[in-house]
């Protein structure tokens, strides 16, 4: 078998392989970080792993300090938090260390600690991230504890606005990582839950990104080889948390959505979105429950390029195949086959509706989205409906 150890240089320094977060305050230097500020969540501030890593850079002679106020839905009250503990502690970089949740603060925190202008002012949309002071920046080293989002490769963090409870996409190309270390160790603590919804997080941005309208060859590339990798190894990480080769290719399919979905997403997330934003449920688990449904929704669009796919993932009968491979994967991993499952009601099914059309992701969608089709899709998840358009 390869050996799952390598450096790799796209779409920016990556150092993989089981143990190489023994290498975290070389990568703080190599980034230009001397007094780093490590940023998790809650949850993950009082696990051996973050504080194994906090001493690492004690031992070597870095300055760290922890800051963990930070909600699994971080919200603009938690930022605030941290741009105060980077600015009071003197501090030169971020160590974003976690997952979706530690990752996005840490690169929001490196990014907005230099800016005069309040945060949603760099809200992803036409140049807006132009508005920022670049060289106001601090740099960021990406340490990844679960397998889902793939923030660490990505030049942008998701934050709450509470005041809409609307996600919203924060965006500078100077909040890619410096340097990031993936160390599938790390992952191997996560409950089989976590280990489902991060995976289906997954397996959602490399199959919205291969669907995706827009033309970028590479990305779809991508995208297909990071399914094949979930399909067989999310449930072996699933079942036994301490396979290792597992962890370690469900860490590598997790980058790789990341790296693919710059060509785009679609109605999976535009909906998750606001439901994760009212209902606080896990991003991934959410996106998970949607997939058929969004699959059914878009099969006239994509129902030739889905069967290329199974194709190459060696699942037969074309995209009806590929939908039931979806559907046997989320039940063998436990994934709720509705939106009831993650205690979700119909009672806010307009609002939802609503906030998917102007989410940013839907306009990668390959079927436009409709306030009716959105509507169409919810209510076929919430009642559990046979997954067909």
């Amino acid at each position: 078998m390869e050996a799952l150890i390598a450096n790799w240089s796209y779409p920016t320094a990556v150092r993989f392989g089981a143990g190489r977060i023994s290498e975290l305050p070389d990568a703080c230097r190599a980034a230009g970080i001397s007094r780093p500020l490590l940023v998790t969540d809650l949850g993950l501030a009082k696990l051996e792993i973050t504080k194994r890593a906090l001493a690492i850079l004690e031992k070597s002679g870095l300055q760290a300090r922890l800051f963990a106020d930070v909600k699994p839905n971080p919200v603009a009250l938690n930022l605030l938090a941290g741009i105060e503990a980077f600015r009071s502690g003197g501090h030169d970089g971020v160590v974003a260390f976690g997952g979706g949740s530690g990752l996005d603060m840490g690169k929001l925190v490196a990014f907005m600690a230099g800016q005069s202008r309040p945060v949603w002012d760099f809200e992803d949309i036409g140049d807006w991230w132009t508005r920022a002071d670049a060289e106001a920046i601090a740099p960021i080293v990406a340490v990844p504890t679960t397998a889902g989002t793939g923030s660490e490769v990505g030049r942008a963090g998701v934050l709450t606005d509470e005041r809409s409870r609307t996600k919203k996409v924060i965006f500078h190309p100077k909040m890619m990582p410096k340097v990031v270390i993936a160390d599938p160790e790390l992952t191997v603590g996560m409950p089989p839950a976590i280990t489902a919804g991060t995976g289906m997080d997954a397996l959602a941005h490399c199959l919205e990104a291969y669907c995706a309208d827009f033309y970028h060859p590479m990305a779809a590339g991508i995208a297909l080889e990071g399914m094949r990798l979930v399909f067989e190894n999310l449930p072996k990480a699933v079942k036994n948390g301490a396979d290792l080769e597992a962890r370690a290719h469900m860490m590598s399919a997790a980058a790789m959505g990341a790296a693919a979905f710059q060509k785009g997403l679609g109605a999976i997330h535009a909906l998750s979105h606001p439901v994760g934003a009212i209902y606080d449920t896990h991003h991934g688990m959410t996106n998970g429950v949607f997939m058929p449904y969004v699959l059914a929704f878009n099969r006239h669009a994509i129902d030739a390029k889905i069967a290329r796919a199974a194709a190459y993932l060696a699942i037969s009968g074309g995209f009806d195949g590929f939908l039931r491979a979806v559907i046997d994967l989320r039940a063998e991993i436990g994934v709720p086959h509705t939106l009831q499952g993650l205690k979700v009601d119909g009672s806010k099914r307009e609002l939802i509706a609503e906030m998917a059309l102007v989410d940013p992701t839907a306009g990668g969608n390959p079927v436009r989205l409709t306030k009716g089709g959105a509507l169409h899709v919810f209510d076929a998840a919430l009642a559990g409906d046979s997954p067909r358009h």
